[in-house]
């Protein structure tokens, strides 16, 4: 039996590990266990810490979002409102205007009317004068005109004073 291989192995293998224990690299496996185990945990409590700091921050910005969304609401309602008014009072304008142009047209109208029949008239009584005249000098020829000239003359002169 001590020649035996599974003997010798049993025995290198006690042997591995009473070295292993007089030389106490079991404390030192525990320690450099714990200490990664501590750097692990760090490493949670980070990534933790990090995931709380990530959830503030995704709530303040969807938060902002929120408000940016609402005042751009606003500006565009503001606008839309500004838009009609303008328009609205570009409609105003627009009516008041052309009301205005439409009473200048028809007092232009009327003025180029009551000028025309001015005209019209003036014509008329140039046409009557000429044809009086006309009819005068030929039914007033000689003594008769010169008796007719000279009491219109007189009586013109009644009637200035």
């Amino acid at each position: 039996m001590l020649l035996s291989a599974d003997f010798w192995v049993a025995i290198a293998f006690v042997a591995f590990f009473a070295v292993l224990y007089y030389f106490k690299v079991h404390t030192l496996i525990g320690k450099a266990l714990d200490s990664r185990a501590v750097a692990i945990k760090e490493e949670l409590d980070q990534a933790r810490r990090l995931r709380e700091e990530a959830q503030t921050l995704l709530t303040d910005y969807q938060k902002k979002q929120r408000n940016a969304e609402r005042e751009a609401a606003e500006i565009i309602e503001e606008a839309r409102r500004n838009a009609e008014t303008y328009a609205q009072e570009t409609r105003t304008a627009l009516k008041d205007s052309l009301e205005r142009r439409t009473r200048q047209a028809q007092e232009k109208i009327a003025r180029a009317e009551a000028q025309a029949v001015e005209e019209v008239r003036a014509a008329a009584v140039d046409a009557a004068v000429a044809a009086a005249e006309k009819v005068l000098r030929e039914k007033a020829a000689g003594a008769t005109g010169a008796a007719i000239t000279d009491e219109s003359i007189r009586s013109l002169k009644g009637r200035l004073n």
